[in-house]
This record gives C-alpha cells, structure tokens and sequence, in this order.
C-alpha cells in the first residue's frame, strides 16, 4: 500500500518546474552562443561532423597564413634577386666598355674602381636581412651572416680591396606546409643564388680497386647516400647519379678517381656521415667534414667553378692590369654566366610564388565552404529559437501560475 503524504505534491511540483527551467536556460544558452550543439548528447551524428569540420578549418586558417607569409618572403627575396641583376647588367656594360680596347690603363683602372664599390654593394645584398630578422640567403643558418669578406692589395689598386668571398651559410632545406602533406621550399642558399660557374671536382687518387670495407653514408648538396660493405667506385658513381642530388658522378678517364661536377651553378657540397665509412675522403674528394661551413675539399682534388663575386672580382682585376684582352674575353664571359644564373633564380622564386598564389586561391575558396558545412552541423534558426523561447516563457509561467493555485494550503495563508 502506498502512502501519499503532503510532501510529494511539493516535490513532483518542484521536479517538474525545475525541467521547464532548465529547458528554458537551454533555449537561452543556445541563442546566446548561436550553436545548436552544446554537448555530444544534442545530436552525437552532428556533433562528430562538426568536430571535423572544426579541425579541417583550423587547418585551412594556418594553411592561408603560411602561403601569406611565404608570398611576402618570396618577393623580398625576388626584390633582392632583382637589384643584384641590375647591378650585374651594369657591371657587364662597363666589361663590354672596357674590352674594347679605346680605353686607356688608366681610365681602365677608374672603371675597375667603380666595380669594386659594385662588388660591396652585390656582398651587402647577398647579407641582407629580411623582415623577419633573418638572413635572406644562409639558408638554414637564418641568424648567420652568409658570406665573410676577405680582403687585401691588388695589383695597381691604391687601397686594400676585397679577395676573396667566401660562403658561411648553409643548404636551404626550410619547407612550409600550404596544404596537406603539400610543401614549397621556401629559402634559396646564397650558395646557389649567389653562383656562377657549374662546379666541378677531380679526384687525382686512383680509385680502381678501391672498396667500401664498412657501411656508412655520405652527402652531396644535403642528399644522404647509403654504401654497403664491399661497394666499388662504379657503384658509388651510379648511387650518386641516382640519389637526386644536383650532380653527375663519373670516373675521369684519366686519374681514374671520382669526380663530381654540378649540374647547375652552385657550390657543391660534400660530407661523409660520421660513424662509418669515410667514403669522400678516401677518394679524395674532401680533407674532412666541414668545420663552420667552410670548403672542405681535399688539397689534392683539383676544383673548379666560381660565384658571382669571383667573375666580378677577376673583371677588377683585369681592369685594374688593364688587360683589355681578358677584359673583352674571360671578363665578360664571367658576367654573363653570372646573369643566367641570377635571372634563372629569379625565375625560380618567380614560379614558387606563383604556386603558392594558386594554393592561396585553392584555401579561400574551401574556407567558405568548410565554413557552410560547419555551419549546417551546428548553426542555431534564430527564427525558430526565438520562437521557442518564447513557448517556454509562456509554459514556465503558466506552470507557475497553476502550481500556485493547485498547491495546497500552509499555516501562514491562516496567519494573514
């Protein structure tokens, strides 16, 4: 038998109040924050939608900040590029002026002055410091100054002059991320925009019967490439001609050791991996690995292939002999190896930009539309919410009205 008390008409009249205001603070909370999702109960189906459609579309925001950011560094770069062809093209008219043979070893020498302050111009661009407070051109060693000066007398300059330029940056090998698993080099090394000549490296040591007797690694221009035990010089030759890096491998006829020779204008790197065979320096191609980025190559290689400063440098020099002969043949030369090379770079940039633009357009358009479908998922019916807002309103306060009629009589309506 159940009894039935005077307290449970309060208690189911209190449960049922507190649902309706609940219901009510829901419809509230809702409008307030525009979602029709406030926990994965409202509608588990949609609320894993969303959850993906939340992460896709973070990942579209970083995506379009990455191309923006690798745009505006794209075109200080090109800008940089661009000032360096300009002064390569004027430092080109004086060569063509100065191998006519109509001038005299003394005006001759006035133009090789006007080279030389060229040729610090052309050092202070490739240091330059983007806006981002990093080196334009060290590659990976963003807050390393790229190139060292190296100085002292000329024959017939009156004062000390530059040498020697020597490259202390490192690879460019920063990527950015503008789409899924999608990257765009970012960087171009000073050792490539900076070149001229396409190098090449002539071991003199015989390399017929020479083995790999430990399994090791070495690199070329950054690309790791793996030797086993008992690898001969022409198995090393096909490993490095097949491994990607910008190089061709062959056995010089003559010295019958390994040389190497660029397939573009830049400076070849090389380094054997510590911990196993030392391959390059047994062939004689390095003295060690590099210390400070500096030229490792063995004293016994014959090397070959300059940058841009070498050709500006040489054309000085040549100025300041007053040799029109190398001036109107090696000199200009020099120069225009240095403008093919700049101006393709230039090309480079330009066509990494322009892909970057194309991923940037790709982004905004699926950000929109990313956007609606998130939207659809947890988009609240203003109309609808305002509708039922008020439905609620209206049943809480009839509730409360009915409540306060139905519930029974208490000592104090006696005491009034």
């Amino acid at each position: 038998m159940r009894r039935v008390s005077s307290d449970m008409s309060f208690t189911d009249m209190q449960f049922y109040l507190e649902r309706r205001q609940d219901h009510l603070n829901q419809i509230e909370n809702r409008i307030g924050s525009q979602s029709r999702l406030k926990s994965l109960r409202d509608d588990p189906i949609a609320a894993s939608h969303a959850a993906r459609y939340d992460s896709f579309l973070s990942r579209l925001n970083r995506f379009e900040q990455n191309t923006k950011y690798a745009m505006e560094h794209y075109d200080n770069t090109y800008d940089y590029l661009n000032s360096t062809n300009e002064i390569i093209q004027r430092i080109r008219e004086l060569a063509v002026a100065g191998g006519n043979g109509i001038f005299s070893p003394d005006e001759l020498k006035v133009m090789g002055v006007e080279v030389n302050e060229l040729l610090k111009e052309l050092v202070s661009i490739s240091n330059a410091i983007g806006p981002d407070t990093k080196q334009a051109f060290a590659g990976d060693k963003v807050f390393t100054e790229p190139f060292r000066i190296v100085e002292g007398t000329v024959d017939g300059g009156l004062e000390t002059m530059i040498t020697r330029v020597e490259y202390r940056g490192s690879g460019a090998t920063r990527n950015i991320e503008v789409g899924d698993n999608m990257f765009v080099a970012l960087d171009i090394g000073g050792d490539t925009a900076f070149w001229a000549e396409k190098m090449q490296i002539y071991s003199t040591l015989d390399g017929t019967d020479y083995r790999v007797q430990e399994a090791g690694a070495f690199y070329i221009d950054g690309v790791e490439i793996h030797v086993g035990v008992g690898d001969t010089l022409p198995s090393i030759v096909a490993k490095i001609n097949e491994s990607g890096a910008p190089v061709k491998a062959f056995i010089d006829p003559n010295t019958r050791g390994l040389s190497l020779e660029g397939t573009n204008a830049h400076l070849i790197r090389a380094e054997d991996k510590t911990g196993g065979a030392s391959v390059l320096r047994d062939l004689g191609i390095i003295r060690g690995n590099m210390e400070n980025n500096a030229p490792n190559w063995s004293s016994s290689a014959m090397v070959s292939g300059g940058s841009i400063f070498d050709m500006v440098i040489r054309l000085r020099d040549g100025m300041m002999r007053g040799d029109h002969e190398f001036i109107g043949s090696q000199g200009i030369a020099g120069m225009d190896l240095a403008v093919n090379n700049i101006t393709f770079r230039m090309a480079d940039v330009g066509s990494r930009k322009e892909r970057t633009e194309f991923a940037w357009q790709r982004i905004n358009k699926q950000i929109p539309d990313i956007s609606a479908m998130l939207h659809r998922e947890t988009g609240l019916d203003m109309q609808q919410a305002a509708m039922d807002l008020n439905m609620a309103r209206f049943a809480h306060q009839a509730a409360l009205q009915t409540s306060a009629r139905i519930l029974p009589s208490t000592l104090l309506d006696f005491l009034r």
